[in-house]
């Protein structure tokens, strides 16, 4: 093996390891990051339903584009891609975000595991059971190459 493709996947392993020992994933499994975790279904308070899809213009959406939830409210995130090509749903702080997308763009046809994370075919449906547990201003985004810059991006404001 090259000694750069060596250097390339050893980034890579450093990449996606560290933000899972970041995010408290580990043999106990919390999957706690800063803008939550995963939430039960007994503790659903309402769900809000997002499309995904393409415009006539060529711009890409989210509809609606910004969420607001209450500090410690689990809400299901309900996914229906009315596009025609795969979209996907990705929700985190904006410094975690653009550090994803930056990640996407050299490696595009990269999977997720992520609890935070959903990714669609066009036509498909899916969801997130999600508790917002700290106040503040997060954000939400498709990370496909193209996408984002495409306007596939929204706002979560989470009051105390």
């Amino acid at each position: 093996m090259k000694t750069e493709l060596k250097l390339v996947l050893a980034l890579v392993a450093a990449i996606v390891v560290t933000p899972a020992f970041a995010a408290g994933n580990h043999a106990g499994g919390h999957d706690v990051m800063e803008i939550g975790k995963p939430g039960t279904k007994a503790a659903v308070k309402r769900t809000v339903t997002i499309s995904m899809k393409e415009k006539d213009d060529g711009s890409m959406v989210f509809e609606p584009a910004v969420l607001k939830v209450k500090k410690g409210e689990t809400i299901r995130l309900k996914f229906k891609n009315t596009g025609e090509t795969d979209h996907e749903f990705v929700m985190d702080r904006y410094e975690g975000i653009q550090e994803h997308k930056a990640l996407m763009e050299k490696f595009p046809e990269m999977e997720h595991a992520d609890p935070n994370s959903i990714r669609l075919a066009a036509g498909g449906s899916g969801e997130i059971i999600w508790t917002f547990a700290k106040a503040g201003e997060f954000g939400f985004a498709c990370l496909i190459p193209g996408h984002y810059e495409a306007g596939m991006k929204g706002d979560i404001t989470v009051a105390p």
